[in-house]
């Protein structure tokens, strides 16, 4: 029987986040990177958003390996979620390793898990397939693509790269090797869309650093960094321009302090002896003396920045005698949260440069022109765009067909979609479960579309309770109704507007009397359904309604 191989992408289709795609061929199932999303505005209390993992754990005992491509948490920060259900090898290169040990740490998983670092040119065997890894450049060191050799060809898998031809602290991505590749035949081509709207090429890294040793020449300013923690690169430089103009750094956040004690014990940072203070020791210095390097470069509520924006940090109070340096992008639906910081730096009188006045930021993602190269260098004979929206993906596949690629073999596809190659062509074949799961606290899974919609209505109409007591022997009304609102109304201001909700809860019970409705739920349904009625009428909200029946 020939052999076929099926494609099956579980996240990152559709959307930016939960990057996680699975190979199968002749019984054996490998996954390419599994990653999380982060909630939108509209996912009230929800922490993370990961894959439905479970096709996977359905075929578990055939699940093979799990591949990384980098340590962004699009691409590992669901790995601890799929290794509670699965004991499956991890590969990926040392910088990655470092970063998925931390999670592991903090699930208490490491102990179980099996976590194997490579480096670029290397291969190594899972089953039927074998996964070599190719250097690129990205916006975290250490980044890999995948040429992933199956029985009917090989397949590249690009992950987030870029062409950088003078990166930081890293080799140039490895073109000469995808066109190789290309020369000896690519069966499929799945590559990353992030960027596809950008014509053109990505800067590099080291614009960042030539921006960065501006500000900090001739600056008296007390100087604050915030970026993307992952990005030791970034970070590289930012310490290399405070040593070149004699300043002390120090760090503050979680996810800077882990990552870059990680990075300083791999190697992948050179930091000379005593550029690294504590917060506490740098307090007394000179403000021409100092950096901080911090997160927060999203806005996020709990994050340094943002404390230091709020004067809620222990350590920091921001005011004239500071330049604040934001060298990130706002990653789409935190624009307003970042908005707000920049509002409140400035207002606390700090000289804020952020990317709309200078080049602080550069993306990791490949541009236009990187895009057509690979696919020139590659020649794939199928092609998949991954990595993004619908219209990335829409994009990206107008740009395969620029570049010569069947557009018969160009599948736009959707997650579960399942992409079948053989000998007689390419087609999709169905579907398997896929979609997303939400992480809240403790709880993955446990919160659905129903709860999501409470949560909603909760956070935009608020919650009225109708307490009531009856007689468990007449079903008359014994006390109450009382109306107790949560986020609807002050009470104590809308007195009229309670007095009539008491009024019609009566009329509802009383009427439920007469006509004997004795069904506790029945009885429910009435009063819910005459408040919701009036409420609507008479100031259109819809506030969740929920009577509380006891017996006397």
């Amino acid at each position: 029987m020939a052999e076929k191989l099926k494609i099956i992408p579980l996240g990152g289709l559709n959307e930016i986040g939960k990057n996680m795609t699975v190979y199968e061929c002749a019984g054996d199932i490998i996954v390419v990177d599994c990653g999380v999303a982060f909630p939108d505005s509209d996912m009230f209390g929800i922490d993370l958003v990961i894959p439905d993992m479970s096709y996977l754990v359905k075929h578990k005992n055939r699940v093979r390996a799990v591949v990384i491509t980098h340590g962004h948490e699009d691409h590992v920060g669901a790995v601890p979620f799929l290794l509670r259900q699965l004991k499956v090898p991890i590969y990926c290169t040392r910088l990655t390793a470092g970063l998925i040990d931390i999670k592991l740490e903090e699930h208490h998983l490491k102990h179980e898990s099996d976590v194997r670092t490579m480096e670029a040119g290397q291969t190594f065997k899972a089953g039927c397939f074998s996964v070599e890894f190719i250097r690129v450049n990205h916006s975290i060191a250490d980044a890999v693509s995948l040429a992933i050799t199956t029985p009917l060809g090989v397949v590249v898998h690009t992950g987030d790269f870029k062409i950088d031809s003078t990166p930081v602290g890293a080799q140039v991505i490895d073109l000469a090797r995808f066109g190789q590749l290309g020369n000896q035949g690519v069966l499929a081509l799945l590559s990353d869309s992030t960027n596809v709207e950008r014509p053109g090429y990505a800067m590099s890294e080291r614009k960042v650093g030539e921006t960065l040793d501006g500000l900090f020449k001739g600056c008296d300013q007390r100087i604050i960094v915030t970026t993307f923690a992952s990005n030791v690169h970034r970070i590289q430089q930012i310490i290399d321009a405070a040593v070149k103009y004699n300043r002390k750094v120090a760090i503050t956040g979680r996810s800077m302090e882990n990552i870059l004690r990680v990075a300083i014990q791999l190697d992948y940072m050179d930091i000379p002896p005593g550029t690294i203070m504590e917060l506490s020791q740098i307090k007394g210095m000179p403000r021409h003396k100092v950096v901080i390097v911090t997160t927060g470069s999203q806005g996020e509520p709990m994050s340094a920045l943002y404390r230091m924006a709020i004067s809620g940090h222990k350590q920091v109070e921001i005011g004239a005698g500071d330049r604040v340096i934001i060298s990130a992008s706002s990653i789409p639906g935190n624009e307003k949260m970042v908005s707000k910081v920049i509002n409140e730096l400035f207002r606390k009188g700090a000289d804020v440069i952020y990317e709309k006045l200078a080049d602080v930021h550069v993306s990791g993602h490949a541009c236009q022109e990187e895009l057509k190269l690979m696919l020139a260098l590659t020649r794939p004979q199928y092609f998949m765009p991954v990595h993004g929206e619908f219209r990335h993906l829409r994009a990206h596949a107008s740009l395969a067909r620029q570049t010569g690629v069947n557009p018969k073999h160009i599948f736009v596809g959707d997650l579960g979609q399942v992409l079948t190659i053989s000998e007689q062509g390419a087609k999709y074949t169905g579907t398997v479960q896929a979609g997303r799961l939400l992480i809240d606290g403790l709880g993955v899974g446990d919160v659905g579309s129903v709860v999501l919609r409470d949560r909603k209505v909760l956070a935009e109409d608020g919650l009225i309770v109708v307490v009531v007591t009856l007689d468990a022997a007449t079903g008359q009304v014994a006390a109450g109704p009382d109306i107790v609102s949560r986020g609807f109304v002050y009470v104590k201001e809308s007195e009229a507007l309670m007095e009539d909700m008491r009024r019609l809860a009566s009329q509802a019970l009383d009427m439920c009397h007469e006509n004997h409705i004795n069904e506790w739920s029945s009885i429910k349904s009435a009063v819910k359904s005459a408040l919701s009625d009036y409420l609507f009428k008479k100031i259109k909200r819809t506030p969740m309604i929920l009577p509380v029946i006891m017996e006397s």
